[in-house]
C-alpha cells in the first residue's frame, strides 16, 4: 500500500483532499480503486494512514540526520497536506495518531522548564507560527509591506522567533 499512500500524498498536498478522489488515486498509483476501499475503508482512514505515514518519514529523516534540502521537503509535503486537511475541513488531530516532530519540540522546551504544561503551550506555539506562514505568507508579506524580503530572511527570522518561544520560561 505504499503507492497508494506515495500517490494519496502528492495529490494531497497539491489539491486538497476534498478535491481528490479514491479514482484518482488509484489511477496515479496504478492500481484497482476498489482495492484502496478494501483496504481502507473510507477517505478519512486514508487521509489518516497518510498523515501517519508523513509524520513517521519526517521524523525518521531527522533521526537519521538526512541532508537539510530532504527533511525540508518532507516537512513541506506533511505540512502541505496537513494544512489541505485541516482547510478542507477534517478533523487532522483526530486522523494523525502519531506526532514525533511536535514531541521533539515539547520535549526542546522542557529543557527550558519544569512545567509541562507550558513546555507543550510552547510548542503549539511554534507549530502554529510555522502553519501561519506556510498557509498565509502571501498574505503576510503584503500586509506587513514584507515583499522585499527573500524566503530565506523570512525563513531564518521565522526560526529565530520558534527558537525563542521554545526556551521561554513560565507558565502557560
Amino acid at each position: 500500500m505504499g503507492v497508494v499512500l506515495a500517490a494519496a500524498a502528492e495529490l494531497f498536498a497539491e489539491r486538497g483532499p476534498a478535491a481528490t478522489s479514491i479514482r484518482d488515486i488509484a489511477a496515479t498509483a496504478a492500481v484497482n480503486h476498489g482495492l484502496i476501499y478494501r483496504h481502507f475503508g473510507s477517505k478519512e482512514t486514508l487521509i489518516s494512514a497518510v498523515l501517519d505515514q508523513l509524520s513517521a518519514q519526517t521524523a525518521i529523516l531527522v533521526e537519521q540526520a538526512s541532508p537539510p534540502g530532504e527533511i525540508a521537503a518532507a516537512v513541506e509535503r506533511h505540512w502541505r497536506v496537513l494544512a489541505r486537511a485541516i482547510l478542507d475541513g477534517y478533523p487532522v488531530g483526530e486522523l494523525q495518531h502519531h506526532f514525533p516532530l511536535i514531541e521533539k519540540l515539547i520535549d526542546q522546551a522542557r529543557h527550558h522548564t519544569t512545567n509541562d504544561v507550558a513546555a507543550r503551550v510552547a510548542a503549539g506555539h511554534a507549530v502554529a507560527l510555522e502553519l501561519g506562514w506556510r498557509l498565509f505568507e502571501s498574505f503576510i508579506r503584503s500586509a506587513a509591506e514584507l515583499e522585499d524580503l527573500t524566503t530565506d530572511e523570512l525563513r531564518r527570522s521565522a526560526d529565530k522567533l520558534r527558537d525563542v518561544i521554545l526556551s521561554t520560561k513560565g507558565s502557560s
